[in-house]
């Protein structure tokens, strides 16, 4: 759905400040009416542009009080071997994110964890011992300067 026209542009944008919003002021908002508003963004659905809708929680106050930063490096980068890791780490819950990298680094992950403590225990016990796994250095986030999930829209 590469053609995007400014009325779907602009339901994108509202849809991505706001999740909630009802269609009736939504379809307000980018000058619609209701139905052709539902209609739009059902087609925006339907073809994937728009992937689901999320609450954006605070990790610190459900007791996750540390974000990690861990860049791993494979032994083996065959695509097989590529694929093995990546879904060993979809089946851990405490990694958020996990995207391949090009150069020295094979994948940066995501990783949200309880405390210090929790954190080692997933490096050693869950991470570091995974198949085809060389190396992990991790990073410990200080603190949060931006967090702004989606696109930048221009409408």
């Amino acid at each position: 759905m590469g053609n995007l026209d400014e009325i779907d542009r602009r339901l994108l944008a509202e849809l991505q400040d706001e999740g909630r919003v009802t269609n009736v002021d939504l379809a307000t908002r980018v000058g619609l009416t209701a139905p052709p508003c539902l209609r739009r963004v059902r087609a925006l659905e339907e073809s994937g542009v728009i992937k689901g809708y999320h609450a954006d929680l605070d990790g610190s106050k459900l007791g996750f009080s540390i974000t990690v930063f861990a860049m791993v490096s494979l032994r083996s980068q065959a695509e097989e071997d590529l694929r093995a890791f990546e879904d060993h780490v979809l089946a851990l819950p405490e990694v958020r994110e996990c995207h391949m990298l090009n150069g020295e680094i094979d994948f940066i992950l995501k990783i949200v964890s309880e405390d210090l403590q929790s954190f080692q225990e997933f490096l050693t016990s869950k991470l570091t011992p995974a198949p085809n796994v060389a190396s992990v250095k991790t990073s410990l986030t200080i603190r949060t300067a931006k967090h702004q999930p989606g696109v930048p829209l221009t409408v």
